[in-house]
């Protein structure tokens, strides 16, 4: 349980900044269709921004690493991560196209996304060397694959050497090379995630969570999370804890970002000092708070909000 007053958590993301392009359709347009949409979004994203904007909604002290194009979607960059509360030295700026994606919400909240990584994929090792300092000085260090396994490996292996955890989300999926995997501490993925990291472990079966992470620990992972939507998480642990927590009641209107949100909510509670138990609890309902609206930035909940759900289930 955490202490009261507890000092609040130090990330440091390796984002991703995308231009993120959402479209509301009633349901995903098939082959060769056009569909009419009912709302379009254009907003700054990509699983990296919404990873660092979620933890500094939270009131976490945030740094990190993203790299922008010089395109003209660079520009919403910089006014976006001061809109957020972010430091503008986050960004690196190289030639090429910022990232951009496009994603598709269908009025029951499905999503279908496809995201080009553009300038994003340019971070490397000496990049990360470059915020060694940072490194060390945060509670933990959060990536997901919106960049280079370059970056990742360096700055996970520099996490790790002064103590510090790490957590991975790898999404989109690419089988995770073995210098990332033994230095991630902790493992966050999706249904269709856990299925491909069963494949690459050689396992028939990637419902059983708790084998999953069984066959998981011995590459380095401390626990291993999945989420599963609207069916809630599971965690397994290495003492074969399997922990089970149910999602909240709401209605799904966008789940794009929900799952950054909750990786999010699940960094911050645990560098707070929550047990396991409580830190799912809070990541479930910062994923379920951005799910229950269409956009992901101004969905991301404040700390009060999650407070709120987290003590009775309702909103504030």
């Amino acid at each position: 349980m955490m202490q009261q007053n507890a000092a609040r958590a130090n990330i440091f993301v390796l984002g991703s900044f995308v231009a993120a392009c959402s479209a509301k359709v009633l349901t995903a347009p098939r082959a060769g269709e056009s569909v009419a949409a009912e709302a379009f979004l254009l907003e700054a994203g990509g699983k990296g921004f919404n990873l660092a904007a979620a933890c500094r909604r939270l009131e976490s002290a945030v740094d990190g690493l993203f790299a922008i194009g010089d395109d003209a979607l660079s520009a919403l960059a910089e006014p976006a991560l001061i809109h957020a509360g972010l430091p503008a030295g986050m960004l690196r700026r190289r030639r090429g196209p910022t990232g951009a994606g496009v994603g598709f919400i269908s009025a029951s909240g499905e999503t279908w996304v496809a995201v080009h990584a553009g300038a994003n994929m340019t971070l490397g090792a000496a990049d990360a060397r470059d915020s060694g300092s940072a490194i060390a000085a945060a509670d933990m260090t959060i990536a997901q694959f919106e960049t280079s396994d370059a970056v990742i490996a360096e700055a996970f292996a520099l996490a790790r050497a002064s103590g510090r955890r790490t957590l991975l989300t790898p999404s989109p999926f690419r089988p995770i090379p073995p210098a990332i995997l033994s230095a991630t501490s902790i493992l966050c993925v999706n249904r269709v995630e856990a299925a491909a990291l069963a494949a690459q472990l050689g396992l028939p079966d990637a419902d059983d969570v708790g084998a999953l992470g069984a066959a998981l620990f011995p590459h380095g992972p401390e626990a291993l999370v999945v989420t599963l939507g609207a069916e809630g998480a599971l965690a397994a642990l290495p003492d074969g804890a399997l922990l089970i927590q149910p999602a909240f009641a709401v209605t799904a209107v966008d789940t794009l970002g929900a799952g950054d949100a909750f990786a999010a909510g699940l960094a911050v509670a645990l560098c707070e000092g929550h047990g396991w138990t409580q830190a799912l609890r809070r990541a479930a309902a910062c994923g379920a708070l951005v799910a229950s609206r269409f956009g992901v930035f101004d969905a991301l909940p404040a700390r009060d909000a999650v407070d709120a759900m987290t003590q009775d289930g309702s909103r504030p």
